[in-house]
Formats: C-alpha cells, sequence, structure tokens
C-alpha cells in the first residue's frame, strides 16, 4: 500500500459532499451502532485484524523514500473523541509534514483500540497510505465506546500486531525506524494473551508474551510514543504515567489540549527526521495559524531530538 498523494481538495470535496448527504464522517460506525444489536458487531472488512497478515509501507518510484506512521487510537470511554478531531484535522497533520518539508513520504496508517475481555472489536488496523484512502479508514472505525472500566485496555494486542504483522521499507532498506503514535489513557494488560491473540489475530501462539517483552520486540522497527491528551478519564494519573514511562521512557507525552494532537504528532516526527528543532517547529504553528503552539511546545519540550539509526536484521526475535 501506500500509492497516490494527499489532496485537500479532494479531502474538501468528501466534506461538502457528506454535509450535503447528511452523513457523518464515521458512517460505518453511525450504521452499525444505530441499527444493529451490539451482540453482532463487528470491525469493517478493510480494518478487520483477523488473518491480518501484514500491514506494508513500501517504496515505489512515486514514493523512493517511504516513512511508516502508525497511529493508533483507543476508542473506549471518553476517548470516543480522538479519532473524530484526528479526522477533522488531517488537513494540518499532512499540510505541516509535507509543506514544511519534514518527511518527503510520509505513509500513515490508522488503527483503533479497545478492550479485548469486553469488547465485540477490540481491534482495527488500517492499511499505511499515502493518499486520501486514509481518510478513508478512519471513517470506517467502529467507535464502540466500550472498555472494562478498570483502567486497563488491550494496548498490548496492538503493540503485538503492530510488532508482528508489519513490513516496512524505511526500516528494511534503510535501517530508519517508523513512528507509532499510541493514543490512550489507561495502561496495556501485562501480557498478550495467546488467547486472544488467536481469537482476535488468528495466531496460533504457544504462550503468553510479557509487555515488556512485546514493547522490546517492537521498538527494533518502530519508536513508539504514547499520548494521553486531556479531557480523558485518566488525565495525570501517576499509575497511567508510571507504568507508560518504564516501558518507553520519555516517550511519554502528555498533552493539555485534544485538539493539539494532530500538530504534536507532526513536529515529533519533524524532531525525529532531525527537519527541525522545537523552536522551528512552533514557528511553523504559528505560520499556518495554529493556535495549538503553547499546548505542543509544553508537551514535547522534554523530548529529545537523535533517533538514531538501526540495526537491519532478519534475524527474529524470540
Amino acid at each position: 500500500m501506500g500509492s497516490g498523494s494527499w489532496s485537500t481538495n479532494v479531502y474538501d470535496a468528501a466534506a461538502r459532499f457528506r454535509a450535503a448527504s447528511g452523513t457523518g464522517a464515521f458512517a460505518y460506525s453511525d450504521r452499525v451502532t444505530a441499527s444493529a444489536p451490539r451482540s453482532t458487531w463487528a470491525a469493517h472488512p478493510s480494518l478487520d485484524p483477523k488473518d491480518l497478515g501484514t500491514r506494508e509501507s513500501r517504496d515505489s518510484a512515486e514514493h523512493p523514500t517511504s516513512l511508516a506512521i502508525a497511529v493508533l487510537f483507543d476508542v473506549t470511554g471518553s476517548m470516543r473523541a480522538v479519532p473524530q478531531v484526528l479526522q477533522t484535522k488531517l488537513p494540518e497533520l499532512f499540510g505541516l509534514i509535507l509543506r514544511k518539508g519534514y518527511t518527503e513520504h510520509p505513509q500513515i496508517l490508522f488503527g483503533a483500540v479497545g478492550d479485548a475481555t469486553c469488547d465485540r472489536v477490540p481491534l482495527q488496523l488500517g492499511q499505511f497510505e499515502s493518499d486520501n484512502r486514509m481518510d478513508d479508514d478512519l471513517g470506517n472505525i467502529l467507535l464502540e465506546g466500550g472498555g472494562g472500566g478498570q483502567m486497563t485496555e488491550s494496548y498490548e494486542l496492538a503493540l503485538y500486531a503492530m510488532a508482528r504483522h508489519t513490513s516496512i521499507d524505511c526500516h528494511e532498506k534503510r535501517g530508519r525506524r517508523g513512528y507509532l503514535f499510541l493514543i490512550g489513557d489507561e495502561m496495556p494488560y501485562g501480557r498478550v494473551k495467546a488467547h486472544e491473540v488467536r481469537r482476535v489475530l488468528g495466531d496460533d501462539l504457544a504462550e503468553d508474551i510479557p509487555i515488556s517483552r512485546i514493547v522490546a520486540e517492537l521498538k527494533r522497527t518502530f519508536d513508539i510514543y504514547y499520548i494521553l491528551p486531556a479531557g480523558s478519564s485518566y488525565v495525570g494519573n501517576p499509575e497511567v504515567l508510571g507504568l507508560w514511562r518504564k516501558l518507553l521512557g520519555q516517550n511519554v507525552i502528555e498533552l493539555d489540549d485534544l485538539d493539539a494532537v494532530c500538530e504534536t504528532i507532526a513536529l515529533t516526527v519533524g524532531l525525529g527526521e532531525e527537519a527541525i528543532d522545537l523552536a522551528e517547529g512552533l514557528d511553523d504553528l504559528s505560520d499556518i495559524g495554529s493556535a495549538a503552539g503553547a499546548s505542543v511546545g509544553k508537551a514535547l519540550a522534554a523530548l529529545g531530538r537523535d533517533r538514531g539509526d538501526v540495526v537491519v536484521t532478519n534475524m527474529p526475535l524470540l
């Protein structure tokens, strides 16, 4: 996947069509949740992780130096607002990354996380896209709004899928990690459970995998960031933040304005690609008329800039 190019004009035309026809940006979710009993809810076929295969970010003549960027968000409880913010601000996200030269050939995958202990649809994963099909992937996400109410969701299942079911040329050809942004407000479960992997993805695991081990495996190919935005249930919670910092170090971002999430992602990529420093990135926000500068500056002040290269290896992590 990853052919084509992003067009704000195409995005705007689709938005006008939805407004004229009375269709929401999340039409699949609206239709399923309004007309079907919850026991029959299912992921859209384009996002269904069962027998997932591999989500690929590939170079091409059109995009010779692709960069994989994955944005996964919690759709339980108070976090259901996140995909709506992402959808409305996609032009700002792509505009910053491309027009300001943070990276030339981004390929973005969107996905959603629930709770495999109780939700009908605990995981949804799109494709890596370079064009407006990423808007389609967002629009096909089911906003289940469930969760178990115990300060844990199945983030570890999403991390497993990204570790075992992605193949990205930026790493395989150039030894550069992709970016994975996980937007949530709770903790992962302590283990990737074999029976959940079997049920949700169809993989036959011999045993459970500790969360620390799957994170270590995924870090070989992706820089992982956890964003905890304002308005969610556990803002500032020391237990949630402490666990994620134990797993990810400084790559835990507290964001005091949910509306600034796209700008935060864009500037994090710009910093990681060494295209800007933080001051330059904040100037870029001002230049495009964004009011997110104060929130983004505060959120990203602690991030290191140098990602470094990684050793390319085909040896599996046991």
